[in-house]
């Protein structure tokens, strides 16, 4: 199959994945001499820091996302193919997809995140996830169904296990989504299943770990802990979940809690794609990149974001993977790839470490700023309502989040309870999962010939 991307004889930047870096590189390189080719197996991007508002009924889930068509719409050197991405033929410069080959000059790469389930076989067949669109969507839907069945059981124990959610990982996306839950628990469940008895609801946080929110400052750490205890989270901390079957998710040999619900929120890894060498790619499945974003061993392949490894003296463990490394990767890249045509050397990347913050339900939000500034409460909610709102794409989306907030902020109450499609454990549950459609392969042939890149020093 023809790609059908025309003929320049300008160098083709192709851009793997449209999240926070790809979307921002692309963007970045509108008046850049290049032709910009992004490939994503979704044809919109999704703002992730919101996917449990959309699991718990908050935001639907077009608040969140944005065409990527009409994102780039005017930019004139940027073309898009929806596809999925099968490997990298570095040999001759070629990225094999499910609608055919494309041929690239720099090959970037943007491809996220993917759940790490830690070779848990148990968890990853049975619990849910919450790392894209379809899986919030599918979580939203699953906890109000086992709402529903808990109303026509009799039986106390798996009416307890229907009612019990059970969020494994202290990390933002663990206390954001739980916080999420009780605030519903307290204000929305209760007029919507006047029947059930929801005093007996037990949502769990549990953390490997010794404390929530492990990479922030002790402060925050405190402050959710209290957090979670007033909303009547129970949070179990130094507690891995070792299996989850039967409906029982066992954090030891013999005890277990009761619980249809687990939500995985424990770890990710990095979005690897094959074809690049075993030794590029490190812990996590995370790429090996040098301080240009150079992926080891390579001449004119990049990785940016949450699937670069960049390594520094001040981060022996390698970057966090947040979104502000990924917005900061694409700008410097894309610099530097412009320095690059004009035969120049491309600089070293420095992050600017802007701080991070965490929500917790109304009110309740902790934030960290350079210089061992911390706040927290209603202050800090506002803050993160503020920098989530401007991060949003699109003029209508921050509109529509903003009402919805407002009116969930003055209501206590959240309309988006809908099952529009049942979802069962037996359906696919991970993105990673999807086969490309059997296609034939085509290259496209142009005549751009990228300048030679040199090992820093």
């Amino acid at each position: 199959m023809d790609t059908n991307l025309p003929v320049s004889d300008k160098p083709r930047v192709v851009i793997v994945g449209c999240g926070f870096g790809g979307l921002r590189l692309a963007q970045a390189l509108h008046k850049a001499p290049v032709q910009v080719v992004v490939v994503d197996r979704n044809n919109y991007h999704n703002f992730q820091p919101l996917l449990y508002q959309v699991a718990t009924g908050a935001l639907e889930a077009d608040s969140i996302a944005y065409p990527i068509r009409k994102i780039f719409a005017g930019q004139t050197n940027f073309f898009y193919r929806m596809a999925d991405v099968q490997r990298i033929e570095s040999t001759t410069n070629t990225l094999v997809t499910s609608v055919g080959h494309i041929q690239y000059d720099y090959l970037v790469l943007a491809t996220g995140s993917l759940t790490n389930f830690f070779g848990l076989e148990s968890i990853e067949r049975n619990a849910m996830q919450i790392k894209s669109i379809p899986n919030a969507l599918n979580l939203r839907s699953f906890i109000f169904q086992n709402f529903e069945k808990a109303l026509l059981t009799s039986d106390p124990a798996e009416k307890q296990a229907l009612l019990n959610i059970v969020v494994v990982g202290g990390g933002p996306t663990g206390v954001e989504i739980s916080g999420s839950l009780a605030e519903m628990r307290k204000h929305v469940l209760p007029k919507d299943y006047p029947e059930l008895d929801l005093q007996a609801m037990q949502i769990f946080l549990v953390e490997a770990g010794p404390a929530l929110l492990g990479t922030m400052s002790l402060a925050s750490q405190s402050d959710a802990k209290r957090y979670m205890d007033d909303l009547g989270v129970l949070v179990q901390l130094n507690t891995p979940i070792k299996r989850y079957e039967d409906g029982k998710a066992y954090f030891s040999d013999t005890e277990f809690i009761q619980t249809e619900n687990l939500v995985w929120a424990a770890g990710v890894n990095g979005a690897e794609v094959p074809g690049l060498p075993a030794e590029s790619v490190t812990r996590n499945k995370r790429i090996t990149v040098n301080d240009w974003n150079l992926v080891q061993g390579q001449t004119n392949i990049f990785a940016i974001g949450d699937v670069a490894n960049m390594v520094t003296t001040d981060m022996p463990q390698g970057m966090p993977m947040l979104a502000p490394v990924a917005q900061q990767h694409a700008d410097h890249l894309a610099l530097n790839l412009q320095r690059m045509l004009r035969g120049e050397t491309p600089r070293d990347f420095v992050y600017n470490n802007k701080g991070s913050m965490a929500i917790v339900s109304r009110n309740k939000a902790v934030v960290d700023l350079p210089g061992n500034i911390h706040f927290n409460g209603f202050f800090g909610w506002l803050t993160w309502l503020f920098v989530h709102l401007m991060t949003l794409v699109g003029f209508r989306n921050k509109v529509v989040a903003l009402v919805d907030w407002a009116f969930s902020y003055f209501s206590s109450d959240q309309a988006l309870r809908l099952i529009i499609r049942p979802f069962s454990r037996r359906d696919v549950k991970d993105d990673k999962g999807k086969k490309g459609a059997e296609h034939r392969t085509a290259t496209v042939e142009y005549n751009a010939t990228p300048p030679a890149i040199q090992e820093p020093a």
